[in-house]
């Protein structure tokens, strides 16, 4: 088999950098025990380390002091399921976007079936963006939180964080961001953006493992906890513990994931965000050149390189995008994402529902110039074949 050329860094980063190999391995074989349960040498160096993580995220999204507020979960959407759910009460209105996963969607979805809150979804313009105006008009006297996505999974634009901040604060509204996607892809800055509480993943452009994730709630957000368990302090107290990390931890933590996360983004901050940005979307304009040029490719939002990720979406005239992938996959072994890539309301604002979605191509730190000029060859191939 040949090498395989991965183009599907939306879903996971991979491979991920070595030092993040060797640092779990490592680190596992040393401290694989218990954080906060005991006083033997193990398991406070443990704990140390996994303070030390919190603080390297809160520093990164520019949180507002307190490293305890940023807490750690499976992923984003684990994270955005307690923060969601923690928040809302009943008769609010939500204000979110077209734009938006299943891990913002489904949650949503189903506190409106509960009859906890009305939900308002705003479209997204031509070039895949939203605007603050919108939004503003969509804030009701009832609307408690405006949840945005920072930047979209299937057609990668960034949206613009602060002028939309500014109108929530304006407004005493909470503003939600999902970093599925910008977390160590584009720079975040809480406090500069207004944001209340940024839910973020590991396994994507912070390239740790698989399973790890988080949030950072800045102080005053009135977010209640909603699992509850040990935590190794004050064991004797019925309740749940409400301060941080305890009120959005319970349970052991996944130290090794934990681990892994700590090892992807300090090898993100050693190369600079920036850095890799720029790489991955010299790569993305070479990619939409070269897919532009062939015959009855459709591209989607992918007018311009500003405010814009790595991450590119298009269908062939003629072809499932399921068909393509499996061919990309099989002949060619490129691995991509086809179909609603878990944003279904993407494609109906793009108006691809209706034809099962799209292939999707998203560029990582490890692609090379030579993996974009097959990727845009082998679709050239595939348009050729006889229909």
């Amino acid at each position: 088999m040949s090498e395989l050329i991965y183009l599907d860094n939306s879903a996971t980063t991979f491979p991920k950098p070595e030092v993040v190999y060797d640092y779990m391995d490592t680190f596992y074989r040393k401290h694989g025990v218990n954080p906060g349960r005991s006083g033997f040498d193990a398991a406070i160096e443990t704990e140390e380390i996994i303070l030390n993580t919190r603080k390297l995220l809160m520093e990164l999204f520019n949180g507002d002091g307190d490293p305890n507020r940023l807490t750690f979960s499976y992923n984003a959407s684990d994270s955005l399921n307690m923060i969601l759910l923690g928040i809302a009460q009943k008769g609010d209105h939500v204000v979110s976007t077209m734009l938006e996963h299943n891990s913002v969607l489904r949650p949503l979805h189903h506190l409106e079936l509960d009859g906890i809150i009305e939900s308002t979804y705003l479209p997204f313009d031509k070039n895949g963006y939203i605007h603050p105006d919108d939004i503003k008009k969509s804030i009701k006297k009832n609307t408690r939180m405006v949840v945005v996505n920072h930047s979209s999974n299937v057609i990668g634009t960034i949206q613009p964080l602060k002028e939309i901040g500014k109108i929530c604060k304006d407004a005493g509204v909470l503003f939600i961001v999902d970093g599925s996607q910008s977390a160590g892809a584009t720079p975040v800055d809480m406090q500069d953006m207004g944001i209340d509480v940024f839910a973020f993943t590991g396994h994507k452009c912070l390239m740790g493992p698989t399973g790890i994730g988080g949030s950072y709630v800045m102080e005053n957000v009135p977010i209640r906890g909603t699992r509850y368990g040990g935590t190794g302090v004050r064991s004797a107290q019925k309740t749940h513990l409400s301060e941080f990390p305890y009120r959005m931890e319970c349970g052991t933590l996944n130290i090794v994931g934990v681990a892994g996360l700590h090892a992807g983004t300090k090898w993100v901050m050693e190369q600079g965000i920036e850095n890799i940005h720029n790489k991955e979307m010299a790569l993305w304009n070479r990619l939409r050149k070269g897919l532009s040029e062939i015959e009855n490719v459709t591209l989607y939002c992918a007018n311009s390189d500003e405010n814009q990720n790595p991450v590119l979406s298009f269908n062939l005239k003629g072809f499932e995008s399921g068909d393509v992938g499996t061919i990309l996959d099989v002949d060619y072994n490129i691995a991509c994402r086809t179909g609603l890539q878990c944003a279904p309301l993407v494609h109906v604002g793009l108006g691809t529902d209706q034809i099962h979605g799209t292939v999707r191509l998203s560029i990582g730190p490890f692609n090379t110039e030579e993996h974009i000029d097959k990727a845009i060859e082998a679709v050239k191939e595939i348009a050729e074949i006889p229909r």
